[in-house]
This record gives structure tokens, sequence and C-alpha cells, in this order.
């Protein structure tokens, strides 16, 4: 299936660009890609084998925390967002 993977702020920096369309196998779940960044690009998203929780992923607009997490399915056409910690007040 293919995937818009799309990155913001040192994430961004991280992979080189804001946005990257990838091919994944049909079973891949957010953990996978998200394994997969950590590999290729050094995206550090993780944290003791589960997301990390300043870390905000989203789904097709829906943050996956809200979902199954790191085992949210995915499907055809889906776009994962990914932010890092913001902080601020």
């Amino acid at each position: 299936m293919e995937l818009t993977l799309r990155f913001f702020a040192n994430f961004r920096e991280d992979v080189g660009q804001k946005e990257l369309e990838r091919e994944f196998s049909d079973e891949a779940t957010v953990g996978d890609v998200l394994e997969s960044l950590t590999e290729e690009y050094g995206v550090d998203v993780f944290e003791d084998g589960e997301l990390r929780p300043q870390v905000t992923i989203m789904k097709n607009g829906k943050d996956v925390v809200h979902l199954d997490g790191r085992e949210t399915a995915l499907a055809e056409g889906d776009r994962l967002s990914i932010f890092p910690p913001v902080a601020g007040g």
C-alpha cells in the first residue's frame, strides 16, 4: 500500500523534506512505519519500545493514541503526520 508521510519541525530536518510517498506491506501498522523511519532517518519517536508521549502521530487527522497506538492498522492512501514535542506557554 502507498502512504503519505508528513514531517514537522525537527523531524522534517531529520528526513530532509516535509512529505514522502512510500510503499509498505498491506499488513503494516503505524509502529512498522515508524520503525522503518527510525532505521532510515534516525527519527526518534520511541521510548522503551512504545511511542514517546511527547510525540504526536496523526493518522488522517486523528491522534493514534486514541486509536490503537503503534498497533493502529493502515490502509492504502492513509496519511501519517509526525509532530515533535511542543513546549511553550
